[in-house]
């Protein structure tokens, strides 16, 4: 590997500690570790939310997904870029009114314990843990991401490279908590954003332009090019519903609760879309590009298999090592950019609902920091060893593999809980619980009896799960005693500073 490639890696990694380490002496509360003080601008709120929501999937998932089934790969895009403006629209304004409202909550399982009189305290409890394990798969999957990247880029063997990868995130989410994962991903949001349109115009480029490419395309496989070519509609069905887990997602809605302003969630917004539309695009095109791109290229013969590294290749042959160590670094952001707020939220969790919500409830702030900063550790090591043994090339899960079954969880178990408690004033603790376990274990369940091939078709767990949980919720809460005064004037309170 070139010396300028490995120079470009290093003072990437060096700025996002700095940011890590600024971040530590703005953090002096659990409110400043979790919830950055609420002080988030319209445009960091919208790129770290959507590089903490698109990950390596974007660099590396996505455009080998296309790489290997050409336009099919639309039916999951047009789902995405739905899900998250319906998200934006419907969940953001009204999710930073309400947690205010309640109590000033500063996670998701302190939002549904105060949103409701949760006395019990299960709700926190269930939900923590789903967080928990959900985000452990998540994590990992970065994690492979990481690895993977730095096993092709440094020829460094899996598990040294899972390391590196690992302690860097681990640095900066340890020190500076959530001030430091948002700035961190804004700035890796602008990278991911600026890779993802400068690689597909030269990949066209070189093989002289738009329709020479298609034409070359077309000769391989015309099937490339058509969108229902291979598709069921129950395939259609599944691909698209990756729309609903936006609802459902801890470290994507968690940016909503943190922006300064509902008035600045418009512009925010705005900002956030504009940038997913455009990255999809570009990582579309990546994948279709690479097909004629790779097809007599013999310096990746042998090894096109691995789809995921199509984006990789491209840095790699296209560019000088500078560039491509700018390219490469692109992807370290991608995957950095969502595990860290994975840890935090993970680490929240422990801190905020486990430690202090049933261990010692008169935890000081900064204690409460400190465990979070160790939970941060201790979640971090599970998902390596996760992701130890989840090498691709031993057999272990992809990166999309991975990352469906964690986004299929959170948004079965946490969307339809989260858009009733916003809009329906009918919604009951019972009916809250009875939808976030319904959801949860429909999504595991599903994903067993599919895996086994128990049910004759595939369809991806989240449409069960999420229709299942939304239909627990509506029947346990309607037989059950009506919400008490308190509950349904703080609905109304939230209503009302929604519309302000």
């Amino acid at each position: 590997m070139e010396t300028a490639t490995l120079i470009t890696f290093i003072v990437y990694l060096i700025g996002m500690l700095a940011i890590g380490l600024i971040s530590y002496k703005l953090t002096s509360n659990l409110s400043d570790y979790v919830l950055g003080g609420r002080s988030l601008g319209p445009g960091v709120t919208a790129l770290s939310a959507g590089a903490s929501d698109m990950s390596s999937w974007l660099l590396l998932g996505l455009p080998g997904l296309a790489y290997a089934t050409g336009l099919d790969s639309i039916w999951m895009c047009v789902g995405l870029i739905i899900g998250a403006y319906l998200n934006w629209k419907f969940v953001a304004s009204r999710l930073r009114a309400y947690t205010e409202v309640a109590n000033d909550s500063i996670t998701v399982p302190d939002f549904f314990e105060n949103r409701f009189k949760d006395g019990s305290r299960l709700l926190r409890v269930i939900s923590a843990l789903v967080i928990l394990i959900f985000f452990t798969f998540y994590a990992s999957s970065g994690l492979v991401g990481g690895a993977l990247l730095f096993q092709e880029t440094f020829g460094m063997t899996y598990n040294t490279a899972l390391l590196i990868g690992a302690i860097v995130i681990i640095s900066y989410t340890f020190l500076g908590g959530f001030l430091a994962v948002s700035w961190t991903d804004f700035f890796q949001g602008l990278l991911m954003f600026l890779a993802l349109v400068i690689v597909p115009i030269v990949a066209f480029a070189k093989l002289g332009g738009w329709g020479e490419t298609i034409d070359t395309v077309r000769s391989i496989d015309p099937s490339y090019l058509d969108p229902i070519d291979t598709m069921s509609g129950l395939g259609i069905v599944s691909l698209m519903a990756w729309g609903l887990g936006y609802f459902g997602q801890p470290h994507i809605i968690t940016r909503f609760m943190a922006i300064r302003s509902t008035k600045e969630i418009p512009k925010a917004r705005f900002y956030g879309m504009s940038w997913m539309t455009i990255s999809i695009i570009g990582a579309i095109l990546v994948g279709l590009v690479g097909i004629p791109s790779f097809a007599e290229n013999p310096l990746i013969q042998g090894d096109v298999d691995n789809s995921e590294k199509v984006f990789i290749f491209f840095a790699d042959i296209l560019f000088n090592p500078w560039v491509s160590g700018i390219l490469l670094a692109a992807i370290l952001s991608a995957i950095m950019s969502t595990i860290d707020s994975q840890l935090l939220v993970s680490s929240s969790a422990l801190a905020e609902d486990f430690y202090k919500g049933i261990i010692r409830k008169n935890a000081s702030d900064k204690e409460l920091v400190w465990v979070g900063r160790i939970g941060v550790i201790v979640i971090a090591l599970i998902a390596i060893l996760l992701a130890y043994t989840g090498n691709p090339k031993n057999g272990g899960a992809s990166i999309l593999d991975l990352v469906s079954y964690a986004w299929g969880g959170f948004g079965a178990a946490f969307g339809p809980v989260v858009l009733l408690s916003l809009y329906w004033k009918r919604m009951t603790r019972n009916g809250a619980l009875a939808g976030m376990l319904t959801g949860a274990i429909t999504v595991v369940v599903w994903k067993q009896l599919t895996d086994k091939e128990i049910i004759p078709f595939e369809l991806y767990e989240i449409v069960p799960g999420f229709f299942l949980a939304l239909l627990a919720i509506i029947i346990f809460s309607l037989i059950g005693n009506q919400p008490d005064k308190v509950i349904r004037e703080e609905f109304e309170e939230a209503v009302e500073s929604d519309r302000e």
